[in-house]
């Protein structure tokens, strides 16, 4: 996954020029963003999953992130929702580059050892930080690979697309 995550950083750039991709001078600054995560909840296994961010803004932006998280040791799944703050760390029109975000809120857990998890049991705060780099592919969608660390998972990658409006 991240030599993946790395080959893809590397060639996007190049398609990004003055080509089919060329990006707009002017953009929405509400977005949309699906995407695909891993995340280590323990030192024991990895969870895969997924989820969707709703933000505003352009070089600074707040939103909401929810994302699923399957545990691939078929203990523990858990369910983020996060508000979140972005800020980009280079300026200019539109807005691509590096950036710094952070997290934070609920982070439920669902015991699968259980007859019945829902409503589950347990959960706690989440709060991280993350890294990521945005690469616009034309006038609305842009993709992005970022990496997070924080509580109550220890790290976590991904990537995402999404759109502009």
């Amino acid at each position: 996954m991240l030599s993946a995550l790395v080959i893809f950083s590397s060639i996007m750039p190049a398609f990004a020029q003055d080509g089919f991709l060329a990006a707009p001078a002017q953009k929405g600054d509400f977005w949309v963003c699906p995407a695909a995560e891993t995340a280590i909840y323990s030192v024991s296994g990895v969870s895969v999953g997924g989820g969707v961010v709703l933000a505003y803004g352009s070089r600074a932006s707040f939103g909401f992130k929810a994302a699923w998280f399957f545990d691939t040791n078929n203990a523990l799944d858990a369910l983020e929702l996060n508000l979140l703050l972005r800020y980009y760390l280079m300026s200019g029109t539109p807005i691509a580059g590096p950036y710094l975000q952070l997290t934070g809120g609920p982070c439920t857990f669902f015991d699968k050892k259980e007859s019945a998890s829902m409503p589950a049991k347990w959960g706690t705060v989440s709060a991280g930080l993350a890294f990521g780099w945005r690469f616009l592919l034309g006038k609305l969608f842009f993709a992005e690979p970022s990496i997070r660390a924080g509580y109550p998972f220890i790290v976590g990658a991904g990537v995402s697309g999404g759109v502009h409006f």
